[in-house]
């Protein structure tokens, strides 16, 4: 059993679109119609052919609206990404207008920074300490 696809909710497709690969560096993997909205996935351009992430048009869904108001509120990431440097990282999205509502921080053995990824989700970017 492997991770093949994980998802990150969002109201406006092709805005999440812009950020995930303008900011974030991701790239667009698909994009197939689906009525009003798309199966829309990005994935690394460290790794093209690893875990996709559906940017998922489903945050005016009741359940996952009052989900995702309460992680941004109590400021709990929704998802995470893997860095190989947190410092450099950081520097590079607050350059490109990312706001971060954590500066990088270390804590047991992991350094971490999050960010607004501007769709309504808390995103945090981490690294291994060692």
């Amino acid at each position: 059993m492997k991770i093949s696809l994980v998802s990150v909710s969002v109201g406006d497709q092709k805005s999440a679109l812009a950020f995930y690969t303008d900011k974030l560096g991701f790239v667009k993997k698909n994009d197939i119609p689906m009525g009003d909205v798309s199966w829309l996935t990005v994935v690394s351009s460290e790794d093209p052919d690893g875990p996709e992430l559906v940017l998922e048009p489903n945050a005016e869904y009741p359940a996952m609206k009052a989900l995702k108001d309460a992680l941004f509120k109590d400021g709990i990431p929704f998802t995470a990404f893997a860095v190989d440097d947190v410092n450099s990282e950081h520097i590079r999205l607050r350059d490109l207008g990312v706001r971060f509502t954590q500066d990088p921080v270390e804590s047991d053995g992991f350094k971490f920074a999050v960010f607004d990824d501007t769709c309504g989700n808390l995103i945090q970017i981490y690294q291994s300490a060692a």
